[in-house]
């Protein structure tokens, strides 16, 4: 595999980088109010935008056929919203005998009962190869 092909097949990681180094470089320019508008951009045109570039990309058969996959759907929404929280109330149970920050037991808590994020789970899984219509469902 030639050095441009693996360029172009890791396109999404290799612009994650960009990304985080340009606002390295440059932090001001990504800061809520400024030039880019994160508030307003980020929160409704960019996810806007993920799910209709990734729906546009979807044949109506293959996301007819996902519908069809309840068994799948219910372990996903259990493990999610029941599994993931039990095990991490579990693990904070252990942790809290131990003498770390009462506010960081409190912390990962909170993110263990989040859901994961919507739009980085469709881009990265249309990244992978997954099947990204089962993504569109679970999420």
């Amino acid at each position: 595999m030639g050095l441009l092909e693996r360029l172009r097949k890791e396109w999404f990681i290799l612009g994650i980088v960009l990304v985080i180094a340009v606002a390295r470089l440059e932090p001001a320019v990504g800061v809520k109010g400024g030039p880019l508008k994160p508030e307003i951009t980020i929160t409704y045109i960019a996810v806007s935008a993920i799910f209709f570039n990734s729906g546009l990309s979807l044949k109506t058969e293959e996301l007819t056929s996902a519908l069809m996959h309840v068994k799948l759907h219910l372990f996903v929404q259990i493990f999610t919203l029941v599994f993931f929280p039990t095990a991490i109330w579990l693990f904070l149970q252990l942790l809290s005998i131990t003498p770390i920050n009462e506010w960081l037991l409190k912390g990962l808590q909170t993110v263990g009962c989040m859901p994961p994020p919507v739009s980085s789970a469709v881009i990265l899984t249309k990244a992978v190869g997954g099947n990204e219509r089962e993504t569109h469902l679970r999420l």
